[in-house]
């Protein structure tokens, strides 16, 4: 690490503290103005939050496309700065695999904004699954799906998971393909200094992505729709549609 990068890393660490602490004391706030359930509070916090963090590292945020209001949204994985990117832009619901509730400060973050843990790796828990984020659906909750089921370099689209778009199918809500990518305005490799994938550990990528440069986050919406086929087929034509979102986002 340079020199230039330690200090800005040093004073990000003061800053994201800062950030932490006033974040957890406007908590109950945002609870208490948002009356109508305490689902829509943790949502709010989850916006205001993420584009605090994303001021923090140096984060702009290029949209392309309408977000959703509503229905589920379906998008490549890099990473967990893609929940602050797609969150500052689109008040939702994540879907996240439950191991992330382990991850030390992030974990805790997720929890507070109201994520919807799941187990990816359970056939035994998926009929259960499905109905949790069916009734999220029915309630009209924007809900965010990363299908590849991990994330990965960004330089493609893993292959989709297609059981929890069993959810979206049963309950007749939109689906809305999206993708992201970034751009380092200073050089540097994607996969290096923003994504999260491979044998990466949380806490020695967060020091360095506190310490990295300004990015661009380049997020793509699609147009949404309703899949009359089932969720194997829908997956499919998902996963196309996600690609050729991201290959626009890099042109």
């Amino acid at each position: 690490m340079s020199f230039p990068g330690f200090l800005r890393g040093s004073a990000r660490i003061f800053s994201l503290l800062g950030i932490i602490v006033t974040g957890f004391l406007a908590y109950p706030a945002f609870l208490i103005r948002f009356t109508q359930t305490t689902l829509s509070g943790k949502i709010a916090w989850m916006q205001w939050m993420s584009r605090r963090f994303l001021r923090l590292l140096g984060g702009r945020v290029s949209v392309q496309g309408n977000p959703p209001e509503r229905g589920l949204v379906v998008c490549n994985h890099l990473g967990y700065v893609d929940i602050l990117v797609i969150g500052s832009v689109c008040p939702a619901i994540f879907v996240a695999k439950n191991d992330v509730k382990g991850w030390p400060l992030f974990g805790w973050l997720t929890s507070l904004a109201g994520t919807h843990f799941v187990q990816r790796d359970s056939r035994l828990k998926a009929a259960h699954q499905i109905k949790g984020i069916s009734s999220l659906l029915a309630e009209g909750y924007p809900l965010v799906l990363f299908p590849e089921g991990t994330s990965s370099d960004g330089t493609g689209v893993l292959p989709f998971r297609s059981s929890l778009l069993q959810a979206a199918l049963s309950t007749g809500s939109s689906i809305t393909p999206a993708s992201v990518t970034y751009r380092l305005k200073e050089g540097g490799a994607i996969a290096t200094g923003i994504a999260y994938w491979g044998e990466m550990t949380f806490l020695p990528h967060l020091l360095s992505l506190l310490s990295g440069k300004p990015f661009v986050a380049l997020l793509n919406f699609g147009t949404p729709s309703m899949p009359d086929r089932g969720r194997k087929e829908a997956a499919l034509q998902l996963h196309a549609q996600v690609a050729a979102l991201l290959e626009n986002s890099k042109l």
